[in-house]
């Protein structure tokens, strides 16, 4: 891996399976043979042994300079090296495009490597990881391909490279391209130049139709665009599942131990995400995911939720460790699988009926059976009467602790409030009553134990005292118009108290490892967006632009962010994260009308 590990990564993938490549451009993390797998490629994460374990290296000798970039519109990425004699191209993508059959997103990475200026010499360093970085996989050569063997997996790179040089990372003068293509143990029918060539422009083509298809903002269009492709390779085709990160264990903070697997479907993270893609005409997303939902609850006996599950559905995700890895700039552990899943949240029922209530409405989605899918959102809506202030982790996931926490209760509010309005649409006006009443109760109840008068706010939890980011939502999920002077010094009082150098924390107040150091990235978001609410528009388009300044150099964002250092931290690229962005720019940006 070239240099030290930072998050100025770029993402590839396919929808089944992504990779990180560094600055560099150095592949440093890549799981087999889906999103979850077993990390090939888990350099990111300083696998114990050689400092190159883990990665897959194309670099180019005497580079004086490295520049990387997205292709225009797309999830492919080309990074040049250069010096005064020569230049190298590097593009890197996983194939992605239509067939008769539908989409097609092999288990693939492609590297195309050409010489652009004279004869640059090259140097090739393949060294994945199997097991969690505890093995080296087996590996033999053949003409044109390395074969790698572990006890779970197979796999093949081929190449017209010198299958020799790349096995003994010997340099080696270019002149034309190579390509290599890391897939399925099994031989190609074509050489593999031209087979990358030929999945590079289908891949092109798939990524730029699916870009004409969003509605973007007429303002902040590649913050935007870059956000929303990111979004899509975060889900999982095959299920309809959606991560809310494609890593494991990036610390919040710096030696915090707050280091976590975010290769799961939460609940609430697919919420955000599947809102903020119809909002963009993405819909097939919340279709998909919608059909997640739906497969996982008749598998559960009682017809509760956990708050995360595994991209099948599977529910069971006990959090073991993986020694050989030492971690995100040696500071581990590295943590496979997450004990949240065992915790209580309530807030995932609300966040599932906001998440299904455009089906309803958006006469382009073609909906067979509404009477039968508002029914099985009903039965969601009861475990929300349930769940109502009641203690649980809430939305931050508390390991230690359990109150009756205020997003819960609002989420509970919001799903009884949906169904009340769905309930409506579908012409069924005894529910729309039973539910109206439902969410009128809740409403009062949120307002007599969640306003604190002293603190002119709302509070993090019934009877509280402190502030959480969260309630900058008050608004957006409708729960008070944002003029209620309620929610203005509620916003108020989070910037007085939560907020850093345009950042913003989600709590300041002592948790199960201490206070929190990093500021949780999407709260900056949704402080811009309750700004801009209560009138204060201009603050709140200045504030926007520093934000989207401290994304990476392909304009991604992960967990947190050091208000100190700049530096980002945690999970990457953070799913929240890059819904806030598409929020915040579709809130601010101007009318096309206004200009166009």
């Amino acid at each position: 891996m070239s240099g030290s590990a930072n998050l100025n990564l770029a993402v590839i993938g396919n929808c089944q399976i992504a990779a990180l490549i560094d600055s560099g451009g150095t592949i440093v993390w890549g799981c087999l043979p889906r999103l979850d797998g077993d990390p090939v490629f888990s350099g990111l994460l300083s696998p114990e042994g050689d400092p190159g374990r883990g990665t897959f290296e194309i670099s180019m000798e005497a580079a004086a300079r490295v520049r990387q970039r997205y292709v225009r519109n797309t999830a492919v990425v080309e990074t040049l090296h250069e010096n005064h004699a020569a230049t190298l191209r590097v593009t890197d993508f996983c194939p992605r495009f239509r067939t008769r059959e539908g989409v097609h997103r092999p288990a693939m990475i492609v590297r195309l490597v050409e010489a652009v200026v004279g004869a640059p010499v090259i140097r090739v360093r393949l060294r994945p990881t199997a097991a969690y970085g505890a093995l080296a996989p087996q590996v033999s050569l053949s003409s044109h391909a390395l074969r790698f063997q572990s006890p779970d997996l197979a796999y093949r790179v081929t190449t017209d490279a010198s299958v020799t040089a790349v096995s003994e990372e010997r340099p080696f003068a270019l002149s034309g391209s190579v390509a290599f293509i890391l897939g399925d143990d099994e031989p190609l029918n074509e050489l593999p130049t031209t087979l990358g060539r030929s999945l590079l422009e289908q891949t092109r083509h798939y990524w730029e139709a699916w870009v004409r298809g969003l509605a973007v903002p007429l303002d902040y269009q590649e913050a935007v665009i870059r956000a929303a492709i990111t979004l899509k390779l975060c889900t999982f085709e095959d299920s309809g599942a959606i991560l809310a990160a494609l890593t494991t264990s990036i610390p919040e903070a710096p030696e915090s131990l707050r280091n976590w697997d975010y290769r799961f479907c939460w609940l609430r993270d697919g919420y955000f995400t599947v809102h903020v893609l119809n909002r963009l005409g993405a819909s097939q997303t919340m279709r998909s995911y919608l059909r997640f939902i739906h497969n996982t609850h008749v598998r559960t006996p009682v017809g509760e939720l956990q708050p995360l599950y595994g991209l099948s559905g599977r529910a069971c995700m006990e959090e073991v460790p993986a020694p050989a890895l030492r971690g995100y700039r040696g500071m581990g552990p590295v943590r496979v699988g997450n004990q949240a899943y065992a915790q209580r949240q309530y807030d995932i029922y609300g966040a599932i009926i906001l998440g299904a209530t455009q089906l309803f409405y958006d006469e382009r989605l073609d909906v067979a059976d509404p009477q039968r899918i508002f029914a099985s959102l009903e039965r969601l809506g009861e475990h929300a009467v349930e769940g109502f202030a009641k203690p649980d982790s809430g939305p931050w996931e508390l390991r230690g602790s359990e109150h009756v926490h205020t997003y819960s209760a609002l989420m509970c509010w919001a799903a009884c409030d949906r169904l009340a309005a769905i309930a409506t649409r579908v012409g069924q006006a005894k529910a729309a009553t039973r539910w109206r009443d439902e969410a009128d109760g809740m409403h009062r109840r949120i307002i007599a134990e969640a306003w604190n008068p002293r603190r002119e706010s709302f509070v993090a939890t019934f009877g509280g005292e402190t502030l959480d980011a969260t309630l900058l939502l008050l608004a957006e999920l409708r729960f008070l118009p944002a003029s209620d002077p309620r929610f203005i010094s509620t916003v108020e009082a989070i910037g007085r108290h939560l907020s850093r150098d345009d950042l913003l924390f989600r709590y300041r107040t002592a948790d199960d490892f201490g206070v929190p150091t990093t500021a949780f990235t999407v709260c900056a978001f949704w402080y811009v967006n309750a700004l801009a609410a209560i009138g204060r528009m201009q603050e709140a388009r200045d504030l926007f632009a520093r934000l989207l300044d401290r994304r990476n150099g392909v304009g991604l964002l992960s967990e947190d962010i050091d208000p100190r250092t700049g530096d980002l931290w945690g999970n990457f690229p953070q799913s929240y994260s890059m819904v806030g962005i598409i929020v915040s720019a579709l809130r601010l940006s101007r009318y096309w009308e206004d200009v166009v």
